[in-house]
């Protein structure tokens, strides 16, 4: 084994810390003598927390100080959350391993522990996501969706703090972290369908760096990955980022793959979802296929008009 220090370039939250430790540790129990350490980038996303998401603008709020970091040799390899990362990687980057997946389902986490069908009429519950802000409206429409920005533990003291009665957010995210007893309650995927990519962790590399990709291989979960290209391909076909209403979650059983997308309008009056299967080496097809079905059936005059109006 080289000598050589491997730098994984990183945000600088607690969550993406954590990430990134979880893979070097990985990365040094498969070669205990690779030297690793962190590289912590700032990105626009973390620069700009006053304003939602969806205003910001732009794909690849969360990634790309760190993907060009990669592209001027900065760093080595670079750890992402799947649902960041936009549909297209840059020419010379791609994914050299993406581990088992964690949770991918969105929780709550309410203030007086109750479920979200149990929330207080006109309850405040906070979200940086039009997807999340859209279905809640859905389910609940009663209550007051606010935007909310910040990292993980930002969050949670907002609502310990009483700013909200409740959040959304990835069980992932808590899960690695820590704090499962935060969560009041799990929703189901087949009633809030989750972001694209969500609960995957991305480890990237440059594309001509065959050492890393040696070192990465015990490091990759080939049925995570198959879910993570058939969610990637339907988000590619929308043409969308991580700031519009856009869902997708894909499950691969034996050598099938289950992938659900969503479209919904701002006001979750209007909601596309379809559920499809495919063998697992159709995985792409799949979600080319799916998007094409949920745009002709109303989702592409939704995402027209919500890119029109501005809203993201």
């Amino acid at each position: 084994m080289t000598d050589k220090v491997l730098r994984i370039g990183t945000r600088g939250s607690l969550l993406a810390l954590k990430q990134s430790e979880n893979v070097k540790t990985a990365l040094q129990a498969q070669w205990p003598e690779l030297q690793v350490e962190l590289q912590i980038i700032k990105t626009m996303g973390d620069k700009i927390l006053d304003v939602p998401l969806a205003k910001v603008g732009g794909k690849g709020l969360f990634v790309k100080e760190i993907e060009d970091a990669l592209l001027n040799r900065s760093v080595d390899l670079a750890v992402h959350s799947m649902k960041d990362v936009p549909a297209d990687l840059p020419d010379g980057l791609c994914m050299g391993a993406i581990p088992p997946r964690e949770d991918p389902r969105d929780v709550l986490v309410a203030s007086r522990g109750q479920s979200l069908s149990h929330l207080p009429e006109g309850a405040r519950v906070g979200t940086s996501s039009l997807r999340r802000a859209a279905q809640l409206k859905k389910l609940r429409p009663d209550c007051a969706i606010e935007s909310l920005r910040g990292n993980l533990d930002t969050r949670l003291r907002k609502v310990r703090e009483g700013m909200y009665d409740a959040v959304v957010l990835a069980a992932a995210g808590l899960h690695r972290m820590g704090w499962e007893d935060r969560i009041t309650c799990y929703l189901d995927p087949d009633v809030f369908v989750p972001a694209i990519g969500q609960g995957a962790i991305g480890i990237e590399i440059r594309s001509t760096d065959e050492y890393l990709q040696r070192l990465l291989g015990p490091l990759h979960h080939t049925d995570t990955a198959v879910a993570v290209r058939a969610e990637r391909a339907l988000l590619k076909e929308l043409q969308g980022g991580c700031q519009v209403p856009i869902g997708g979650y894909a499950t691969v059983s034996g050598g099938m793959v289950e992938l659900t997308g969503l479209v919904a309008s701002l006001d979750g009056q209007e909601m596309f979802r379809f559920t499809r299967s495919a063998a697992r080496e159709q995985a792409e097809a799949l979600g080319r296929s799916l998007a094409g079905e949920i745009l002709a059936a109303g989702g592409r005059r939704i995402l027209e008009e919500i890119y029109r109006d501005g809203a993201a």
